[in-house]
């Protein structure tokens, strides 16, 4: 009887955790669903004028502009990791974190200072473990980041890279390509010379481009928009890649749990018909003693 319980009991708790990660599933597939659609919609937008920055730069204008220029001996870097302020999410951080820390150390060998900006509770606890400093860390960017939190770093790095302050802006996050494939990454987003745009993949060839009214009230506009866009597109692509972490991990711990159900409860029969069956012989037993 003994043995019957604890199996009883075990299968009601695998039960109660069983509820908890289903409900989580289907949550991250919910949130999934609407981060897809916004990252998607900024894709398109992101690609096109990342790849017009890029003829830009490679065109050979004369009006040229800071943002394009390329600095090959940074003095300031900036290494920005985008990780998650919750865990459940299998490997997302872990694999964020490791492609972050290497990056890290690259920097330290090629620039004079290296400043280390990390958003994600997860992150932020990840470093001071060890015991790698930090400079800035953020913790109010959720699952739906805006574009207006995203683009208050933005106008920082851009004011820094202008006035000097910084040299080299590279960001670490999961770039999410499709719902069953994801990579993390470190990109270099500043200075803007270093971008490619997808449909550079041909080889490049001379461009003669025209102005109105000025090339110099043009690339004020597109390059720095081309920035922004291209940094919001980061948090949108890590914030997708969490859900459909979290999503899997959740699918793969229910069905875990299912399975550790079944396998209890066929346990838990077998345990109940051997103590059924004693208690059978025992009063056959004890009616045949009767009858003796």
């Amino acid at each position: 009887m003994a043995k019957a319980r604890v199996l009883d009991r075990r299968r009601k708790s695998i039960r109660g955790i069983r509820k908890i990660t289903r409900t989580m599933e289907l949550i991250s597939t919910a949130q999934f669903k609407r981060a897809m659609n916004r990252a998607t919609a900024a894709a398109a937008y992101t690609r096109r004028i990342t790849a017009l920055v890029g003829h830009l730069a490679r065109s050979g204008l004369e009006v040229s502009h800071p943002l394009l220029e390329p600095r090959p001996e940074p003095k300031q870097a900036t290494l920005l990791v985008l990780s998650a302020n919750r865990g459940m999410c299998a490997g997302y951080n872990a694999g964020v974190l490791r492609q972050a820390v290497t990056r890290y150390n690259e920097l330290a060998n090629v620039a004079s200072e290296v400043s280390l900006e990390v958003v994600g509770k997860r992150g932020i606890s990840a470093f001071r473990f060890r015991k790698i400093p930090i400079d800035e860390a953020f913790t109010h960017f959720e699952d739906r980041p805006s574009f207006a939190e995203v683009d208050v770093l933005a106008e920082r790095y851009l004011q820094d890279f202008t006035a000097g302050r910084l040299d080299r802006l590279d960001v670490a996050f999961t770039r999410f390509e499709s719902a069953s494939h994801r990579q993390a990454v470190v990109e270099t987003l500043l200075p803007l010379g270093s971008l490619q745009g997808a449909e550079d993949k041909a080889p490049a060839r001379e461009t003669q481009y025209e102005f109105l009214p000025s090339a110099a009230s043009i690339l004020d506009e597109v390059v720095p928009m081309s920035f922004r866009v291209r940094l919001f597109k980061c948090f949108l692509d890590a914030a997708v890649s969490e859900q459909i972490a979290r999503m899997v991990a959740m699918k793969t711990a229910t069905e875990n749990a299912d399975g550790m159900i079944s396998h209890l409860s066929m346990a838990y029969n077998r345990a109940r018909q051997g103590q059924i069956t004693g208690e059978l012989l025992e009063i056959i037993g004890g009616a045949d003693a009767l009858n003796g």
